[in-house]
């Protein structure tokens, strides 16, 4: 593939990560004008909008360890960009692959401005139902956020397009 077609066709998987990342600080934006900390509202049965900071990464890991981890995960979302950003501009003509790619990009950047601005991130996305009572306190999934969503999304299709490619070769 030349080199101005694999830029071109770069740019569809970059506006994807731009428009996930713009959700994202749009609706932290709204939360953290209209909710204070701890702040929660029940929308469903199974689903709240609340205000939490994480200052760790995933499920709050190292989240009290004293400040030194807003620079370390802000320092992984930041190598994790540019990584994305190479291996989109390697194979943006894999659909499934670069979508998911953009996904976790979108994600990661977005999660990465919060870090930065706030020094942690801003989650408000609650679910909760009794049969996860066992594993999560009360039944609550931990909170999240757009971007955290934008990488599950990617994580998700990054499994189905090896487990897509690994059929393929067979």
């Amino acid at each position: 593939m030349a080199k101005s077609s694999r830029n071109t066709s770069l740019w569809p998987w970059l506006g994807l990560a731009a428009a996930i990342v713009l959700l994202d600080q749009f609706t932290k934006t709204l939360i953290l004008g209209y909710y204070q900390l701890g702040d929660s509202t029940a929308v469903t049965s199974f689903f709240n909008v609340v205000r939490v900071h994480n200052t760790g990464a995933a499920f709050s890991f190292l989240a009290s360890a004293g400040g030194w981890q807003r620079w370390f995960f802000t320092g992984i979302g930041v190598a994790a960009a540019v990584f994305i950003v190479w291996m989109l501009r390697s194979h943006p003509g894999q659909k499934l692959f670069a979508f998911a790619l953009a996904c976790i990009l979108g994600g990661a950047v977005g999660n990465v401005i919060d870090r930065v601005l706030h020094g942690y991130v801003v989650d408000f996305l609650d679910f909760h139902w009794g049969f996860l009572a066992g594993l999560f306190p009360g039944g609550h999934f931990p909170a999240f956020n757009i971007a955290d969503a934008g990488i599950t999304v990617g994580a998700i299709g990054l499994i189905l397009d090896e487990i897509l490619r690994v059929r393929r070769s067979k």
